[in-house]
């Protein structure tokens, strides 16, 4: 049962991650099976095919992966090859259980995933949530996911937009920090290039500090700054009306309210 072929309908950015990452954990590239009429480059062992086998998928994990109003027109055509034996994931932004249920009736257990990018390294924030999360084939794609980086189950399908804006969408917003990070060196007067690595290996460890302690990130800002100090001045901008908190949380409702949206047009 752990080594149900990996079906992925759509190997775009996100998905290409995913896959990325799981060959680098040790999966075997001859369980992966693509389709994607974009052809995207895959690597070698990886099977490209045209369409579902002929035979239906059997007891196979079969991924959706493409956007997300596109099910209506892609579901179709897949829906006669899943099964009750055909464990269905999907990492559709806003697209709900009921939703993919309704897509695809006769499926085994159906399972969102919320992935990032940083599945290729294998250092992932991923969100999962079931039908019935204590189904055993539910677990299997658990511990799939798991081998992609942090994987939490989330209870309640109301907040996974949440989840997808906050990891989902967090590595776009933490690049967006970082290059804004690296523009005010150069503001400064630093070189470009110079800005730029101390800006990614400043991000890079302190992310790695923060996720090796005990202690929560906000202890552990305060920790750097001495009283009176060049670092208390510069969280002085950043706590003052709470700018950065405010910003951030103005950030992840939009995109939460979009996903939203999409669950509404996925719906339709």
């Amino acid at each position: 049962m752990a080594e149900r072929p990996i079906w992925l309908i759509g190997c775009g950015n996100m998905a290409g991650a995913m896959l990325s990452g799981w060959l680098a954990a040790g999966e075997a590239a001859e369980r992966f099976r693509i389709i994607d009429p974009a052809k995207p480059e895959l690597p070698e062992c990886v099977m490209r095919h045209d369409g579902p086998p002929a035979d239906g998928f059997g007891e196979a994990i079969v991924q959706l992966g493409f956007k997300p109003h596109m099910l209506a027109d892609i579901a179709p055509s897949l829906r006669d090859h899943v099964g009750p034996d055909t464990i269905v994931t999907s990492i559709l932004a806003g697209v709900e259980l009921a939703t993919l249920r309704n897509a695809f009736p006769d499926a085994g257990p159906i399972v969102r995933i919320m992935p990032n990018t940083p599945v290729a390294l294998g250092k992932g924030a991923i969100g999962l949530i079931a039908e019935d999360r204590a189904d055993s084939r539910a677990k299997i794609v658990a511990n799939l996911a798991a081998r992609l980086g942090t994987a939490e189950w989330i209870a309640d399908e109301a907040l996974f937009d949440v989840v997808t804006a906050l990891s989902g969408s967090g590595p776009a917003f933490l690049f967006r920090f970082i290059d804004a990070l690296a523009q005010g060196g150069e503001t400064l007067g630093l070189d470009a290039g110079v800005a730029r690595r101390l800006a990614i290996a400043t991000v890079e460890g302190a992310a790695a500090l923060a996720a090796s302690s005990d202690e929560d990130p906000g202890t552990l800002a305060d920790r750097v700054a001495s009283p009176g100090g060049s670092t208390r001045k510069g969280l002085d901008v950043l706590d003052s009306n709470d700018a950065l908190a405010t910003l951030l949380a103005d950030t992840l409702d939009a995109a939460t309210r979009r996903n939203r949206e999409m669950a509404e047009e996925a719906r339709g």
